[in-house]
């Protein structure tokens, strides 16, 4: 090989390596890796709602900005309640451009944290379900992630507020942090399941009674719906609802199992889904009951949202209060919750068959002309896709307590329906019988669904949470059947519900070139070096 050759072998290499290290303009590590949960993406009737991006690679922006800042590049990091409403709905209203939306969430809403922030009890509550409000019934053109906070996040948020001190936000020139989560493109959930799941305590017929028993049915749904699918567990809308459900089931599951105590009435139980979309699923229920089941069903007692009351609770219903019917389950529910020292109120609210909004589950019974109430700690019917299990309906805003008194007005009033013992002060399920309600039984079914995401598009038909709910029915009751079907086609939903943040620390262009500089300057240095070197020393000993 040439001496010229190896000189120019020297010369390739160096500049190989000042191009490499020229193509690297900005240099990061990893400085973390988090989960983020996703605004939900879905369309109303057409209408586009919700986040509609997934992937975000921008530099990191903290509030308060520096005068004039340009957040079109920008990922916002904003913890709640640092997060100004005003400030983000002139965004939207407005059209303005951000790169991302990356919200804080406190790690648990109780009154611990409120304190924490200075806030009174509630305010964290109030701030979520204002911006779930916002967030929901818009259209949001850039990707909106939700994370929890925690230390580090902390310290990210006192770093870019430091840059951001020096009157330069965060980009390619000053360095900082770049937040990155690569995801595809959202897609469409194909005809999204909703899973309805019932069992039936059969009643006792006298010999030679060949006429059908009547149904009281017992009826509550599980599902929810929240800005963010992957923290929408509903503790108290509708989680207590479906708990105080299942211990219904299995207090009379133990009456019934003893022809002795078996009531001459049939109870159905059915956890329903799609109740946040005007209960769907509840509809379609109903539809697949044969003919002489719905006419045979006496009425049906719905529960909804009954994890968080002291002393009232309401019956919510669609015929008059003075209807003979209606009348006497409002007396059984008020007999037992005076003898518990709390109250049941009755509200009246007619239907109009012509609106396919429907507030209460019951309404879709009394649509089929069934006698039906809707049992709840709120007073008056919630907005459209609000009240329906978001962000701030945590393990912290239901309590067993309260399901347990559910639990006992219902049951008590029930057992004097069924075995004509009103006007008794008699007690069927006293505490410390046989018969008693079962507060741990409560407790361990609210832990789990206040750890379990229910937004009932995201749930598939095999799902291990429907398969434990049709199991535990089936141990309390008889001829368990799952109904799988279609959502109706007025909603849309989009997958990407989750995703991984990537944290990078970014070192600005001016370190760059710096460090390009010395080790250009090193390189130039070593390769004047080695041809002096070649020159002076080597090719004189080969010539000899």
């Amino acid at each position: 090989m040439s001496i010229s050759s190896s000189s120019g072998d020297v010369l390739a290499s160096a500049l190989a390596v000042l191009l490499v290290l020229l193509a690297c303009v900005e240099l990061g590590d990893a400085a973390a890796a988090v989960s983020v949960y996703r605004l939900i993406q879905y369309d109303l009737a057409g209408a586009p709602l919700g986040s509609r991006a997934a992937s975000v690679n921008h530099h990191a922006a903290a509030l308060p900005l520096p005068a004039g800042a340009d957040l079109s590049r920008s990922a916002l990091v904003a913890p709640l309640l640092d997060l100004p409403l005003a400030f983000l709905r002139e965004y939207l209203v407005q059209k303005k451009h951000l790169g991302a939306l990356l919200i804080l969430l406190p790690e648990k809403f109780n009154d611990k944290d409120a304190a924490a922030n200075n806030d009174g009890n509630g305010q964290l509550k109030g701030a979520l379900a204002e911006l779930e409000k916002l967030l929901l019934h818009e259209e949001v053109p850039y990707p909106v992630y939700f994370a929890f906070q925690d230390d580090n996040f902390d310290n990210l948020l006192a770093d870019i507020r430091k840059i951001a001190s020096s009157g330069q936000p965060a980009s390619a020139t000053t360095g900082g942090y770049k937040l990155v989560v690569s995801s595809p493109e959202p897609k469409k959930v194909a005809s999204p399941i909703i899973s309805n799941i019932q069992g039936w305590l059969p009643g006792l017929k006298g010999e030679g009674d060949t006429e059908q028993l009547p149904t009281i049915a017992i009826v509550a749904n599980y599902d929810t719906f929240g800005a963010a699918p992957e923290l929408s567990v509903g503790s108290d809308s509708n989680g207590s609802g479906a708990v105080a459900l299942l211990e219904i089931a299995r207090l009379f599951s133990r009456l019934y199992s003893n022809p002795k105590t078996r009531g001459k009435y049939n109870l159905l139980f059915g956890l329903t889904s799609g109740g946040p979309y005007n209960y769907n699923g509840t509809n379609k229920w109903l539809r697949s009951f044969d003919q002489r089941v719905r006419e045979s069903i006496d009425h049906a007692i719905c529960l909804n949202s009954v994890g968080s009351w002291n002393d009232e609770l309401w019956m919510h219903v669609s015929k008059p209060p003075e209807n003979p019917y209606i009348k006497q389950i409002f007396e059984d529910f008020s007999d037992v919750s005076k003898e518990m020292g709390v109250s049941v109120g009755i509200k009246h609210k007619k239907i109009n068959v012509s609106n396919p909004r429907v507030a209460w589950e019951h309404e879709q019974f009394s649509r089929f002309r069934v006698t039906a109430l809707s049992l709840s700690e709120l007073s008056s019917p919630p907005e459209f896709l609000e009240s329906t299990g978001g962000l701030y309906d945590t393990r912290e805003s239901a309590d067993a307590e309260s399901i347990t008194r559910t639990v006992r007005v219902v049951s008590e009033s029930l057992a004097r329906h069924i075995y004509g013992l009103k006007g008794r002060n008699f007690d069927v399920f006293a505490e410390n019988s046989s018969l008693a309600i079962n507060p741990r039984y409560i407790q361990s079914w609210l832990d789990l669904l206040s750890r379990t995401p229910r937004v009932a598009p995201f749930l598939q038909k095999n799902d291990p949470f429907i398969a434990a709910l049709k199991k535990e029915l089936s141990e309390h009751t008889a001829d368990v059947y799952v109904q799988s079907d279609v959502l109706d086609g007025m909603f849309t939903f989009y997958d990407a519900t989750k995703a991984n943040l990537n944290v990078y620390q970014v070192a600005s262009v001016t370190f760059d070139l710096l460090f390009l500089l010395v080790l250009g300057s090193y390189l130039i240095v070593l390769f004047s070096f080695l041809v002096i070197t070649t020159r002076v020393w080597i090719i004189p000993i080969l010539q000899l």
